[in-house]
């Protein structure tokens, strides 16, 4: 599974999340210690946000330990809210249109874990998305798919509604067509000014989420796995999730897709 990191506070260099601390994305994407899949070599992203209302996008396929220019890039970037993402692919190719994160005009997506056998449902989740936002379906994945249907539900207004429901048809298809694990998910998402989060699956292994503050900084990092080992005030999402991270303030209520009938 892939590794992610976001952060919302006062602005820091993106380099303080992803490249720096003893645990950082980029080790994480060598060396990851809370999932399957140590290595997360299959490409990596970064969306921040800065001046404009749309974030910056800068994907590619290279393992992020071995990209010099997100070095660079992450050296002189200072954002107030960033996601940043290393990918292990669950099946689907390896390509930029497949990387995370996923933008489409002031929001960005990305998402760790799997829907499975999505391969045997992947043209019924095509048609869940609605018309108006299929041309911004660039990639193949289950995760770019997942965003798009969660904006058809209605992100904008309902973010914890718009991503039950979407998660809902999406665990109804793979129960009726997929095969189990039918859904592990952990997301992070932004429309640029709050940081939302969820951890959810539908057995009794969701992927791991984590959160802390930090009064250095004066900010809040919400991960995959803890960024420093010595640091022991990091905070464990519970499974079955929904948290808005808004400032300082952090709000978690429970998150149960409603069981649905097969939605294709």
């Amino acid at each position: 599974m892939c590794r992610w990191a976001a952060y919302l506070g006062s602005p820091i260099y993106l380099e303080d999340v992803i490249c720096r601390p003893g645990h950082s994305l980029v080790r994480q994407s060598h060396g990851a210690t809370r999932c399957h899949t140590p290595v997360n070599a299959d490409g990596f992203g970064i969306a921040w946000y800065g001046e404009r209302e749309e974030p910056g996008l800068y994907r590619d396929i290279m393992p992020a330990w071995s990209d010099s220019n997100l070095r660079s890039l992450t050296a002189t970037v200072k954002s107030h809210l960033f996601l940043a993402h290393v990918r292990a692919s669950t099946g689907t190719a390896t390509s930029r249109n497949n990387c995370h994160p996923f933008v489409v005009d002031r929001w960005c997506f990305m998402h760790n874990g799997q829907f499975g056998g999505y391969d045997s449902y992947r043209r019924h989740a095509e048609v869940l998305i609605p018309d108006e936002l299929y041309a911004h379906r660039k990639g193949a994945t289950d995760s770019e798919a997942l965003f798009l249907m969660a904006l058809g539900e209605g992100l904008g207004g309902d973010p914890a509604g718009a991503m039950a429901r979407a998660t809902a048809k999406f665990e109804a298809l793979a129960r009726q067509r997929g095969t189990a694990p039918h859904v592990r998910l952990t997301a992070a998402f932004s429309d640029g000014t709050k940081l939302y989060a969820l951890r959810y699956a539908s057995d009794e292994h969701a992927p791991t989420l984590f959160h802390r503050w930090s009064d250095t900084r004066g900010g809040r990092a919400v991960v995959s796995e803890p960024l420093e080992s010595d640091e022991a005030d990091w905070l464990e999402v519970p499974a079955q999730s929904f948290c808005i991270f808004d400032g300082a303030e952090v709000t978690i209520t429970p998150f149960r897709p409603e069981p649905l009938r097969a939605a294709a």
